[in-house]
């Protein structure tokens, strides 16, 4: 994941992953879920080598990476932090949880933090509801947070 190519090295590389996704029926989000993890985010260069694969216009395409929000356009954090934005995690106290996140990491969300190390992003709904407030931190998700717990994830992070 993440690997560091340059900027004419992504054409063949995506080229590459188009041509793995090609054949299945609606190639387009698997082949992006691609891209993103070769290279970390869908890189603006990419877009236009997968529209002309997919006979798609470039619109198309930036559509689809800009609507969906596990897409990135630029690279996240070395850690990603996601705090659920839904009605019952903001029934028991999310939001509150949500600002002292970011007053703790200094961003808002869809920020990365000026070292690199956190990006924070809204997610709607991680179907824990009934262990509200939550958030997933790098894939795991933890449930039933309050202000010690979010401490303790933003201490997990630091180290």
């Amino acid at each position: 994941m993440n690997v560091p190519l340059s900027r004419r090295e992504i054409g063949p590389r995506v080229l590459s992953i188009v041509a793995e996704h090609q054949g299945l029926e609606g190639p387009l989000l698997p082949i992006l879920h691609g891209v993103q993890q070769a290279f970390g985010h869908v890189p603006d260069e990419a877009v236009p080598v997968i529209a002309q694969a997919l006979n798609l216009s470039r619109a198309e395409v930036h559509g689809v990476v800009t609507f969906y929000h596990d897409y990135r356009t630029h690279p996240a954090g070395r850690h990603v932090l996601k705090l659920c934005r839904a009605e019952a995690c903001q029934s028991m106290g999310a939001d509150r949880l949500a600002e002292q996140v970011k007053a703790a990491l200094g961003i808002d969300f869809h920020g990365t933090t000026p070292d690199g190390a956190v990006t924070l992003e809204p997610v709607f709904c991680l179907g824990l509801c009934s262990t509200a407030p939550a958030a997933m931190l790098d894939g795991a998700v933890h449930g039933r947070l309050d202000a010690q717990r979010v401490g303790d994830l933003l201490e997990e992070i630091r180290r």
